[in-house]
Order: structure tokens, then C-alpha cells, then sequence
């Protein structure tokens, strides 16, 4: 039944993957309606809405990706970085999050799933440290705009890109971003089955 939904989505949105992609988004949809029982990993419950709400809508990010070292920030359970992850087998992607079990349940799924491309790392992000900096710094959890890049000031390249996926856009929230940061792209995202506004703003270090 789910793959056979996740198969429509996925040509509705353009996007195409392997059986093994479609394989492991379906075992990661199932990980987490298990582990959400015991865990509560998210507050979505219905295995059906998961792949809407959390594969679908952090897919929806995946064509506008640029570089090869992406970092996840506030990841939760791993989103949108493991269905991300599972459709750019050639890019990697750093999991951040503070929570201990979220981080237990990101490996297990690695494990599982036998997906080669990320590292789960528990921290928070003020404390996160990398060596090597990165070509993207996603995050879909963080409450503003503002607190995102301030928080994340030291973790893009040079000329690293924040990506911050938003619902409805707030006009005061934009005009109440920190200085030596600009806007340089504003996407409308399309999520099947969706209907509420998704956006993902792009954002550089002037």
C-alpha cells in the first residue's frame, strides 16, 4: 500500500529512485511508526501521513541542493536528512541533534537500512564543533529565521548556503533577519496531499 502511494507521489513530484530508494523510504516510514510507540519520535502517527509529512515534504527540498556536505540541524528522528540522505547516495549529510534517543534511533535506521551516507552526531549546535564546514545547512525545526543563522553562524563554508524550509512565509520574520545575511532565492514547494503553504528559503553569509 505505501509503496504503491510513495510510487504516485514520486512521479507527481518529478523526482525518480531506484527500487532500493524506494525500498529504504518505505523501511524508514515503517522504523518510525514502530519506534514512535515506544519513543514518541514524532507526533504524527498514521504511517500513511508520515510519508506525506515527513518523506514527501523533506524530498521536496532534494532538487535544490547544491555541494556534496550537507549538515541537518535539529533533525529529530532524521528529517529531512535520511530521506535526503537516501536520495543523494553521493552527498553526505551530517545528523545533529541533543537528544539521545533520537540519535539511537538515526543509527539503528543506518543500520537497518545499510545507508552509507550519513553520521548522527549528539550535540547542540552552539556546542558542535566541525573540522570541515559545510555546503549546506538545513534545518526545518527551528522556530526562526533568526535563530537558525544565528545558531548556525559557524557551520557553512565561505560560501555555504543556509536552507531553511518553512510553512507560511512571516514578512517580519524576513525583515528581522540578523545582518550580513541575505536571501537570495524564495522556492514554493509542493507537497502532494498537502495543502499548506511549504517554502523553502535560501540564504547566504554576506
Amino acid at each position: 500500500m505505501l509503496s504503491a502511494q510513495l510510487q504516485t507521489y514520486l512521479a507527481e513530484m518529478k523526482i525518480s529512485a531506484t527500487e532500493l530508494q524506494q525500498k529504504q523510504l518505505i523501511g524508514f516510514v515503517e522504523m518510525l511508526a514502530k519506534w514512535n510507540k515506544a519513543y514518541n519520535l514524532t507526533s504524527v502517527r498514521d504511517p500513511e501521513q508520515m510519508l506525506i509529512r515527513h518523506i514527501m515534504d523533506s524530498l521536496a527540498v532534494s532538487p535544490y541542493l547544491d555541494g556534496q556536505r550537507f549538515i541537518d540541524v535539529g533533525t529529530g528522528p532524521g528529517l529531512p536528512g535520511i530521506p535526503l540522505a537516501i536520495m543523494n547516495p553521493d552527498k553526505e549529510f551530517v545528523l545533529l541533534d541533543s537528544l539521545g534517543k533520537r540519535i539511537r534511533f538515526q543509527k539503528q535506521v543506518q543500520f537497518e537500512l545499510k545507508i552509507n551516507n550519513i553520521t548522527s552526531v549528539e550535540s547542540r549546535v552552539e556546542a558542535y564543533q566541525p573540522e570541515d564546514k559545510f555546503d549546506g545547512v538545513l534545518s526545518r525545526a527551528f522556530a526562526s529565521i533568526q535563530d537558525m543563522l544565528s545558531w548556525c553562524h559557524h557551520l557553512p563554508k565561505e560560501n555555504g548556503i543556509y536552507y531553511a524550509l518553512k510553512g507560511q512565509l512571516s514578512e517580519q520574520e524576513l525583515q528581522q533577519m540578523p545582518p550580513g545575511f541575505s536571501l537570495v532565492d524564495t522556492i514554493v514547494l509542493h507537497v502532494p496531499k498537502l495543502d499548506e503553504q511549504r517554502h523553502l528559503l535560501k540564504i547566504t553569509k554576506q
